[in-house]
């Protein structure tokens, strides 16, 4: 029970924090960019340090490194599909997926294995 309450205090923090930047910035669609996936992770990591110790949030904290890495690569081919290829957002997710996973498994048999 203590876990989830930390996780609602922390996470609502983070996230109150990460809106009020995002919501500062221009142009205003960093407010969604903000507001998700930083305060997400910085809660988790939290919670991990507290639960786990520093070496447990340091391996976590790699393999979200590796994710955000293998996402760049697939957004930017995503990007690229709709706007030079002329392909529906919904096909252009699902044809990036492929190198969305490509990616997430060759970071991590380079880096974290």
């Amino acid at each position: 029970m203590k876990e989830i309450i930390y996780r609602f205090v922390a996470g609502g923090l983070i996230v109150t924090l990460f809106a009020v930047v995002g919501d500062v910035l221009k142009p205003k669609s960093f407010a969604g960019l903000f507001g998700a996936a930083p305060s997400v992770a910085l809660a988790t990591l939290s919670l991990a340090i507290l639960s786990n110790g520093k070496l447990y949030a340091a391996l976590e904290a790699r393999s979200m490194i590796a994710g955000a890495v293998a996402f760049l690569f697939y957004a930017s081919v995503c990007v690229g599909l709709m706007q030079k290829g002329r392909l529906h957002a919904a096909l252009a997710t699902v044809l990036g997926l492929g190198l969305w996973l490509f990616c997430a498994i060759g970071v991590w048999l380079a880096v974290l294995r």
